[in-house]
């Protein structure tokens, strides 16, 4: 980075013989020989960042000639094989002008919202693969690279990126396949005491996205058309986190979804709220996993 240089630069120009020591000031690269002896521990994510940052580090070093940012990489990918989860890049660290801060800004945003979905635990390499990538890209946005290789590092978070956001959300061949685990054949026509709706939710939140109000807006319209004598919701979660936490959180996503629906004309007494916890999951996994599919409310009419 722009600071650790001058700050070689500065020493060198300081010490006896300043152009000899220059070339010399780093005689030792103990960090990057550390890491490509280390033994990695933790999560498989923080595994996966091991390797990414290894072979990022040794490129700077030996391809790039960057030595200053051969050890801060290198160091990172150490910190990573302790077990320790870290971060992407911060943007205000990087010398950029505002266009690419602004960018840059927009992208590292998108990888921190996938690592809160769950990406971390559900894709792991691919999530470390993206996380270096975007080092990479804004390493070489501050030194101006215009060649294949910055290019090179910003396709492929953009790629890998894409990939992130589109297995993180349920898709609708995944949900038709997983409500007949409730018995409903989604081949068939629906009777209205079969009908079913899912609202999903980001981790650890109970706001309801953009999709979540367009299914809230057919619930209404069926309930208008033809008026149950009750409107069933029922709120889950995923299983990461206390048990007593996600009950309430279950609790916080039901009653969202029924002001929304009050809102919508439904009326209130006739909307039902329940909450399962972590209870009844609709994709099976084990303790303290970020299943973007179990974080729903389910709504049913009788």
């Amino acid at each position: 980075m722009k600071i650790l240089r001058k700050f070689v630069l500065i020493l060198a120009t300081l010490t006896m013989g300043g152009a000899l020591t220059g070339c010399t000031a780093f005689t030792s690269f103990s960090e990057v020989e550390a890491l490509n002896e280390a033994q990695a521990v933790g999560s498989p994510f923080t595994q996966a960042l091991v390797n990414e940052y290894r072979a990022y580090s040794n490129s700077e070093l030996s391809d790039m000639f960057d030595y200053p940012d051969a050890l801060h990489f290198a160091r990172k990918g150490l910190a990573a094989a302790s077990g320790e989860i870290v971060l992407p890049e911060p943007v205000s660290d990087w010398n950029l002008d505002d266009t690419d801060a602004q960018e840059l800004s927009a992208a590292r945003g998108r990888l921190i919202n996938a690592f809160d979905l769950g990406a971390r635990e559900t894709h792991p390499e691919r999530a470390a693969t993206t996380q270096v990538k975007f080092d990479c890209w804004i390493e070489g946005q501050e030194e101006n690279w215009h060649d294949s290789g910055v290019v090179a590092c910003k396709d492929n978070f953009m790629a890998l990126m894409s990939e992130l956001e589109d297995d993180l959300q349920p898709r609708a061949t995944d949900i038709v396949e997983l409500i007949g685990n409730f018995g409903v054949d989604p081949s068939q026509p629906l009777e209205a005491e079969n009908a079913m709706y899912l609202v999903f939710f980001d981790w650890d939140k109970n706001g309801l996205t953009s999709s979540a109000l367009n299914v809230l807006d057919a619930v209404a319209g069926e309930v208008s058309q033809n008026p149950p004598a009750s409107v069933n919701v029922v709120g889950h979660t995923d299983t990461s986190g206390a048990a007593t936490y996600n009950k309430r959180l279950a609790f916080r996503r039901a009653n969202a979804v029924k002001d929304a629906l009050v809102e919508r004309g439904v009326p209130a007494d006739i909307v039902m709220v329940d909450a399962m916890g972590e209870n009844e999951l609709l994709v099976s996994t084990n303790d303290d996993v970020r299943e973007p599919a179990n974080r729903r409310v389910n709504i049913s009419f009788n």
